[in-house]
């Protein structure tokens, strides 16, 4: 199984969907709608992460912003370093040197986490961060001279189907 976790942005969402219509029997996407009313998201999400082998990470301008992906994140990066997890990261909009060095947008959103949240779990999330910044991934500009999205998301389900 291979679970997908995005910061939903309109973008984003309209990149995602296409995984899925390519090879629907080899990934899956985890966006809490499979998770039973009453059943904690957080506890669904990580026991679906544990039960894959491969997990894509869509990283996009706004996803330092949400605790829930950070938590996400640092769960996903943790079964890499102790299960052999496999982990690919789509710069999605963002310069994976961003990533990796938490500058701009991403250190604002730090600065904010730091402000209210506990300090040694935004230190796991930092961690998290700075390590899939420095995961060979897909690198998606945008830009005029840029490849279609189309075409990213065909390399990443042919590279899973051959992993």
């Amino acid at each position: 199984m291979v679970i997908g976790t995005i910061r939903t942005e309109p973008d984003v969402l309209r990149t995602l969907p296409a995984m899925n219509m390519s090879e629907p029997a080899q990934i899956v996407d985890y966006f809490g709608e499979k998770t039973r009313k009453g059943e904690q998201l957080a506890q669904a999400l990580s026991q679906a992460i544990a039960a894959s082998n491969l997990s894509i990470v869509i990283l996009s301008v706004d996803y330092a912003s949400s605790k829930s992906c950070l938590a996400e994140l640092s769960d996903i990066m943790g079964r890499k370093n102790t299960q052999q997890h496999t982990v690919l990261p789509i710069f999605y909009h963002v310069d994976p040197s961003h990533v990796r060095n938490i500058c701009g947008s991403f250190k604002a959103s730090f600065e904010e986490h730091e402000s209210n949240r506990p300090l040694d779990e935004v230190k796991r999330w930092k961690a998290a961060f700075v390590e899939i910044g420095k995961l060979k991934g897909w690198h998606i500009q945008g830009g005029k001279f840029d490849r279609s999205e189309t075409e990213y998301i065909k390399d990443v389900v042919q590279y899973i189907i051959k992993s």
